[in-house]
């Protein structure tokens, strides 16, 4: 370095219109390959999807004091209009995420519905 001179650095001007397109259009390509046509694996369509289900128990109420038999508790879920069913027993841990489709039935040692709540 020479004494007497100072150093410089070079700036450089760069437009950010050409960043700006560059970036959008790469977002573009990346929502694009996101994006579903309708197929699946081998060329074949995907099924439609399916309906939500949500959970009713106002109408099952009638069931309380019933034995788990699994034709009970199929009636028991259809009529409830819940998706999925699920048996627990008074005082089981479960978790406690809330699920609008699905039928909680709470039964004791013996078998019998105590309770029929929905999530």
């Amino acid at each position: 370095m020479v004494w007497g001179m100072k150093h410089r650095t070079p700036t450089l001007h760069i437009s950010t219109r050409p960043l700006l397109g560059m970036a959008a259009a790469s977002m573009a390509l990346l929502m694009a390959g996101c994006a579903s046509n309708g197929m699946v694996a081998g060329g074949k369509t995907a099924p439609p999807a399916r309906q939500l289900q949500v959970c009713h128990a106002e109408p099952v109420q009638i069931y309380i004091g019933h034995n788990t038999v699994a034709s009970t508790l199929e009636t028991i879920r259809q009529k409830s209009g819940s998706y999925l069913l699920r048996v627990l027993r008074e005082g089981q841990p479960a978790t406690m995420d809330y699920n609008q489709e699905r039928l909680n039935v709470i039964t004791n040692d013996a078998g019998k519905i105590t309770a029929l709540r929905c999530g």
